[in-house]
């Protein structure tokens, strides 16, 4: 049997902690599931980028901009709108940390 090593150091949450950025890193892996999901559902249900800006009554540069993962300037209620276009629902919930 191989020996388990003991980690070193601390862990990620407490690395980012204290560079001050784990809001940040949080933030941005979230929206990047997010415009993956939102993409996903687009592409399999065929439905074009400009269809998908018709049915959230916005243009096609917004959608470009909800469903680029880099963009974590995007609003919850434009982030529904999207879901909704797709024919889902964004869920948001607290939980504990």
């Amino acid at each position: 049997m191989s020996e388990v090593k003991p980690s070193i150091g601390s862990s990620l949450e407490e690395f980012l902690d204290d560079l001050g950025e784990r809001d940040d890193v949080y933030g941005e892996a979230l929206k990047r599931i997010l415009a993956w999901q939102i993409e996903d559902a687009r592409k399999q249900q065929s439905i074009s980028k400009s269809e998908m800006a018709v049915k959230m009554g916005t243009s096609r540069t917004q959608v470009e901009r909800v469903l680029d993962p880099q963009n974590v300037a995007v609003s919850l209620d434009t982030l529904e709108r999207a879901a909704r276009s797709v024919g889902k629902r964004l869920e948001v919930r607290l939980v504990d940390v």
